[in-house]
């Protein structure tokens, strides 16, 4: 095992898995057809001239808490390693959030296994801040960072107003990184060579994530400051190791524009899109359409199914000449016998929560469909059964606290999974809400609420993640062939029998997970009426919420009952 203290030069690395949860759906991306691969670079490399020099990179992404697939990743690193050689082993974010053995360990689970495989630097994605608390900031996270045996990279995070996270921060470039702390960028000697890596985060962390007084920088002229940089020091072969996505939305960027835009990087590692990139992608030309020297962009989908290997030779320049690279299947490997072992303490506690029955009984199965699996409705833009359940769970929770509130509200992307008919388990409510937000209560005007609902609508009929379920008694009609910001066309709530709107000049309380109410999704009117002071957080985790008032309900049938109704759709009733 490395010691905590790295120190030139560096000798080769370990494994890990990156698995993102709730970001982004699965993508399968084939480059053989895509437009920005070079025919003109090779794919083996075996070393070619006297002054070339190749570098193997295997790499992780978006594990998402999926502790259990490490001793087959760890194998699936060992046999890679076996056939072609020795090199840097990197992860592009999201270890956190999405699975029982985050719920229970919040991390300390899998950094043990990131250590076992010795990687030599990891990126923050915008799950590593989901456990953010806004009086304590991001103990969790400390934590998870102290007991890394390897660099935290940060170019475009500003940990300055955060307390715990500041105290491991040394800003610009480090030639001798300790395990554990955090840089914007650090050089690794490999095989005699310097090679540059720095890290950027999705800008957008700021509207998933809970991510308080952490502040995130434009990546484009984070990325040129750190290339400029390296370059300062006469270092020519630069990795950036991202959590972008590999092509998402172009207004909070990406990894193909960061190659387009930045010229001098000549990896690309990714994350957060949790796309399959096999093989890796060569950009070749920047956004006006001129040449430029090639990029390499690999990505290895998603919660440990994936090692990535990418092969790249330089010249004597630091121009990359030759690269290949491929996705390792880890499913059907053998578990390394001691990662295994190491498993078994962490697998038997998440097995007795998963199995603990809490006393509710599911009458029928309540889905959560979305497009992307071939369903023609979606979490992210229909009314569920299962979401009308959550948001009632959540009003009965607010209502004990304060009988004034009108209406919960629940973001279809903090809905996770389905739940089966029958008895129903811990596991089964965790796995469901695996975020444990508290439920907060706000103070909004009618006109402050209607805005919030027109964000929730704006993408309909297509998915968002900030598209909004509603407690009983609440009604909301819109039309999604209209232009968004203009298509809410009422908002209703039962008062003794009768429905009333909602007046654009009144105030009424109502309540949210805690995400949501400090703008999660884009909800920037309800982070504007926290940061006012018109909140109060109640405490109660999601999951929690939903056991007890299952529990109460004792018998759970919920079905789709035509509180959200879309006029474009002709479903209205």
């Amino acid at each position: 095992m490395k010691n905590n203290k790295w120190m030139l030069p560096l000798s080769t690395i370990g494994l890990l898995s990156v698995l993102t949860f709730g970001c982004s759906d699965e993508e399968s991306l084939n480059t053989d057809e895509n437009e920005n691969a070079d025919e003109n670079i090779g794919d083996e490399t075996d070393g070619g001239s006297d002054d070339s020099f190749s570098v193997n990179i295997y790499h992780t992404n978006d594990h998402h808490g999926h502790t259990s697939m490490y001793p087959q990743m760890i194998t699936t690193l060992h046999e890679a390693k076996e056939e072609h050689g020795d090199g840097l082993l990197l992860d592009a974010g999201d270890v956190f959030s999405g699975t029982l053995y985050f719920n229970s360990f919040h991390g300390q689970d899998s950094i043990e296994f990131m250590n076992m495989m010795e990687y030599d630097a990891f990126v923050p994605g915008n799950h590593e801040f989901d456990l953010g608390d806004p009086e304590n900031g991001h103990p969790e996270l400390v934590e998870f960072f102290k007991a890394a045996e390897f660099p935290i990279l940060a170019a475009n995070m500003d940990f300055s107003k955060d307390e715990g996270l500041d105290q491991l921060t040394e800003e610009g470039i480090s030639h001798e990184a300790e395990g554990g702390m955090i840089y914007d960028g650090i050089v690794l000697e490999y095989e005699g060579e310097q090679i540059g890596i720095f890290g950027l985060n999705t800008e957008d962390t700021v509207n998933v994530s809970s991510t308080n007084d952490v502040e995130f920088n434009d990546y484009v002229e984070s990325a040129q400051n750190m290339v400029n940089q390296f370059e300062a020091e006469g270092i020519n072969k630069i990795i950036a190791l991202t959590h972008l996505g590999y092509d998402t939305d172009p207004s909070v960027g990406n990894d193909l524009l960061l190659a387009e835009k930045v010229e001098g990087i000549d990896i690309i590692i990714g994350g957060h899109s949790h796309t399959k990139i096999d093989p890796p992608t060569v950009v070749t030309e920047n956004e006006e359409g001129e040449e430029i020297d090639p990029t390499i962009i690999g990505q290895a989908g998603e919660y440990g199914q994936y090692i990535g290997r990418i092969n790249v030779t330089f010249d004597a320049n630091g121009v990359i000449t030759d690269h290949s690279g491929e996705l390792l299947a880890t499913k059907d490997r053998d578990l390394d016998p001691e990662a295994e072992k190491m498993l078994e303490p962490y697998t038997e506690e998440i097995e007795e929560i998963q199995i603990e029955e809490v006393g509710a009984n599911v009458v029928s199965e309540l889905p959560t469909p979305r497009h992307g699996n071939g369903d023609a409705e979606s979490v992210r833009a229909n009314e569920t059964a299962l979401g009308n359940l959550i948001a009632d769970a959540q009003l009965k929770a607010a209502q004990a606290v304060n009988e004034d509130t009108i209406m919960a509200l629940q973001n279809g992307g903090g809905i996770r999974a389905s739940i089966e008919q029958g008895e129903v388990t811990v596991g089964e409510l965790i796995t469901v809400q695996p975020f444990g937000t508290r439920l907060t209560l706000l103070e909004v005007s009618g006109e402050e609420l209607i805005e919030s609902f027109e964000v929730s609508v704006s993408n309909a009929p297509e998915e968002e993640g900030g598209f909004l379920h509603v407690s009983s008694d609440t009604r909301l009609t819109y039309d999604s062939s209209q232009e968004p910001g203009e298509r809410v066309k009422s908002l209703e709530v039962e008062e003794n029998g009768e429905y009333v709107t909602i007046q654009e000049n009144e105030m009424y309380t109502v309540a949210m997970n805690h995400f949501t109410a400090t703008g999660g999704d884009n909800h920037e009117v309800f982070a504007e009426a926290y940061d006012d002071g018109r909140n109060t957080i109640v405490g109660e985790t999601d999951w929690e919420m939903l056991r007890d008032y299952m529990v109460d309900l004792e018998d759970v049938d919920y079905e789709v009952e035509g509180r959200i109704q879309d006029l474009a759709s002709g479903d209205e009733g």
